[in-house]
């Protein structure tokens, strides 16, 4: 929740971690009562948006509304700036329904690639980032706010969830042959990500 702090020392390394909430999605239980069926699915939502494969941080844009169905702010300069339509992300972590992700943007072309590949995908790595199921496209299963900004709602297996939908900086999609090897290349003979040999070279 906005404001709110979880800390939290992990009993094999005594390593500490602390995370600080900006956005308010679940007030009830920031306050101490149980979380709702609401609050359990747009904190899973949230957590989900915030997985990533390599482990790097990239700056995202979070929309979509809290568990009482207020909208998550924003402003059309951040729009501006995240101007990549990534993802939406929905599920229930609390009672072991799954979590699941689905493209809002294209599926990457053969020659690109993100770190951001939980959320957008290409069409033959929809198993990225297990347990966070990939599923396709948010068109499929989710409904568009008025503004057709963000998603107020998915439906995946009969259940409806509230989801949080993502948006990106083009910079961080990346494309083979731009002139820098990423971490999301491999060498290779090829002008795939997988096989980029404009960026990486040949592999030895």
């Amino acid at each position: 929740a906005a404001g709110r702090e979880l800390a939290y020392q992990s009993p094999a390394t005594g390593t500490h971690y602390t995370w600080k909430g900006s956005l308010g999605l679940a007030p009830g239980w920031a306050g101490g009562a149980p979380a709702t069926a609401a609050e359990q699915q747009v904190v899973s939502a949230c957590l989900a948006a915030h997985a990533n494969k390599y482990g790097v941080h990239v700056d995202i844009s979070v929309l979509g509304r809290d568990a009482v169905g207020g909208a998550v702010p924003y402003t059309t300069d951040e729009l501006s700036t995240y101007s990549e339509r990534e993802a939406c992300f929905f599920g229930n972590l609390f009672t072991g329904e799954g979590l699941f992700a689905a493209n809002d943007g294209a599926y990457l072309d053969y020659d690109e690639s993100t770190v951001r590949t939980c959320g957008l995908s290409a069409w033959s790595d929809t198993a990225a980032c297990l347990p966070l199921t990939h599923v396709g496209a948010c068109r499929y299963y989710c409904t568009l706010d008025p503004t057709r900004t963000y998603y107020t709602r998915c439906t995946y297996n009969g259940v409806t969830y509230r989801p949080v939908t993502t948006r990106m900086q083009p910079q961080d999609i990346y494309r083979c042959g731009d002139g820098a090897c990423q971490l999301t290349e491999k060498c290779g003979t090829s002008n795939t990500a997988l096989s980029c040999a404009a960026d990486c070279g040949p592999c030895p």
